[in-house]
């Protein structure tokens, strides 16, 4: 693996909590021997069969990160492209008002003429009483002021317009740029694409008969079975330390919300708990929720991320502790947004759909775990 899952989760149980280092000298050095023995256990089996699985933990490693920046670079250019329309919507405000300021103008000239376009000696020289005289200069004054007003606002109209011109053109020679780099890193992504469809065939290749797949799909559940017996006896005993900080408590305990718990994503599920899986010889452990690629994977409830990386088998992998000797685990994603030791919220985004560790189609598998024993989702899920 590109990291050996087991120095993975020791890191991840000290960062549970940072009461953590509190605990027991002797749990803590039991702890640190079961992985150890884990590891080592590990070893031996990756390193018997291990070639093309590695080859595939490459390919969609590398895809994960590529699609990463792919979300990032369309982010860009969406920010880019809003600032664009921003800057044009200005513009044509700008040149609305510069037509009718260049219509006033004109109506201003046009009046001005009818007038004569007399100085204010000339004008008082032809009126007949002073009366007369007085009002007529403040008219002509109040339509020279306007007059120089319009014609100010006409020329600070075309220069913002001169001064959005160079901005536009500069957002979009950005945006070019930053459309060529999206390009690139489609290109990539779709080359290892294609090196993961290869993989896949090397690996259905090598398990073309059924007793390969049950026997290569019994050692990946053995494997899961282990880090999640770990994760329980780790959270167990570090729980049980004098200063640990529990789970932050955002409403009702786990053991509570049977039922009511909402789903991981939206879609329908292809695979129900307890179903057969190679012609019967095993059982679901938990549900596969068809559902588009990218979509967001929610968490179900708050807890704490306990696994966050790569695992044989189940691909991007999160578990969740919930506390109470109940845990959640997400397989098959396609990128993670959480890492081990963060806390989360109920509803909140920790992953989004994928088809890693070797799935064909996008999905999402969703396991509920009690005291390290799978347990039925649908008794907890909210009903569609």
């Amino acid at each position: 693996m590109k990291k050996l899952f087991c120095l993975s989760l020791l890191s991840m149980m000290l960062a549970i909590s940072p009461s953590a280092l509190s605990a027991d000298k002797d749990d803590m050095e039991k702890l640190q021997k079961d992985i150890n023995d884990l590891q080592k256990e590990l070893k031996k089996v990756q390193g018997a069969r291990s070639n093309v699985q590695q080859e595939l933990q490459k390919n969609e490693t590398q895809m994960s990160e590529l699609q990463k920046k792919v979300e990032k670079i369309q982010q860009e250019i969406n920010a880019q492209n809003k600032q664009i329309e921003n800057l044009n919507k200005e513009r044509g405000d700008l040149e609305k008002a510069r037509a009718k300021q260049q219509a006033q103008a004109a109506e201003q000239i046009r009046a001005a003429y009818q007038l004569g376009q007399q100085p204010q000696f000339k004008v008082f020289l032809n009126q007949e009483s002073p009366e007369r005289i007085s009002r007529m200069m403040k008219y002509h004054s109040y339509f020279m002021a306007a007059h120089a007003e319009k014609v100010k606002k006409y020329l600070d109209t075309i220069a913002q317009l001169n001064e959005l011109e160079p901005q536009i053109a500069q957002k979009t020679a950005e945006l070019n740029i930053i459309k060529e780099e999206m390009g690139k890193q489609q290109a990539s992504l779709q080359e290892a694409q294609a090196q993961r469809k290869q993989t896949l065939a090397k690996i259905n290749t090598t398990i073309s008969n059924k007793d390969k797949a049950l026997q290569d799909m019994l050692e990946d559940r053995r494997q899961l079975q282990a880090l999640l017996q770990k994760v329980a006896r780790a959270s167990t005993s570090l729980a049980a330390a004098p200063s640990y900080v529990p789970l932050p408590n955002a409403g009702e305990k786990f053991s509570s919300r049977r039922g009511r718990l909402p789903w991981p994503t939206q879609g329908r599920i292809t695979h129900g708990f307890g179903s057969s899986q190679v012609e019967g010889q095993l059982q679901w452990n938990g549900v596969m929720i068809g559902a588009n690629a990218g979509q967001q994977v929610q968490a179900v409830h708050y807890g704490r991320v306990v696994f966050a990386d790569y695992f044989r088998g189940q691909g991007l992998l999160v578990i969740i502790d919930h506390g109470e000797g109940y845990l959640s685990l997400y397989a098959h994603n396609q990128n993670l947004f959480k890492k081990a030791g963060d806390a989360v919220k109920a509803g909140e985004a920790i992953a989004s759909v994928g088809n890693t560790g070797g799935q064909n189609e996008a999905g999402l598998y969703f396991e509920i775990r009690y005291q390290g024993k799978a347990i039925n989702p649908a008794d907890w899920l909210a009903r569609a």
